[in-house]
């Protein structure tokens, strides 16, 4: 596979040297989404569309969870959760459990398939972006490691409204 990139150093940058943190912000949103966008062609190869990738990745990762805490992490409403669940439990990737203590609650969870289709597609994805890694120069690689650090220090902040 032949992976052309530009150069960090050779692009012009879109935001200043020293932006103010709502530009950078705005940058950082603007690459993110980009970036995402561009790993979405190699989702393709699950068969299955994004919001139900989506849903199985957060089922994998979390192990068994309820409808509603898996409907609340994909900031989807009961029904909509109630139908992609349905359905990825139609393709026999997940099984839904309840409780024999609490029949009002519905748990989901992987099935060895469903944890195989997954695993598969995230490492398309990386695979696809370590392309990508491999054409930065190594002082582009330490300043990715240290960006890195810091976008994932921002999930651990919180916002109180």
């Amino acid at each position: 596979m032949l992976v052309t990139c530009f150069s960090p150093m050779t692009r012009k940058p879109s935001i200043r040297h020293s932006p103010d943190p709502l530009e950078l912000a705005n940058g950082v949103h603007s690459a993110a989404i980009h970036v995402l966008r561009k790993l979405r062609a190699v989702d393709i190869q699950t068969g299955l569309t994004a919001p139900k990738l989506s849903a199985l990745s957060v089922i994998v990762f979390a192990g068994p969870i309820t409808l509603g805490k898996l409907a609340q992490a994909e900031q989807v409403t009961p029904p909509t959760i109630t139908r992609l669940v349905k359905d990825l439990e139609s393709e026999g990737l997940v099984k839904r459990t309840t409780p024999a203590n609490d029949r009002r609650v519905t748990i989901v969870q992987a099935t060895a398939t469903g944890r195989k289709r997954l695993h598969a597609g995230r490492l398309r994805r990386v695979t696809r972006l370590s392309d990508w890694v491999r054409t930065l120069s190594r002082h582009d690689r330490v300043t990715l490691t240290r960006a890195l650090a810091i976008l994932e220090s921002f999930t651990q902040c919180e916002t109180k409204v």
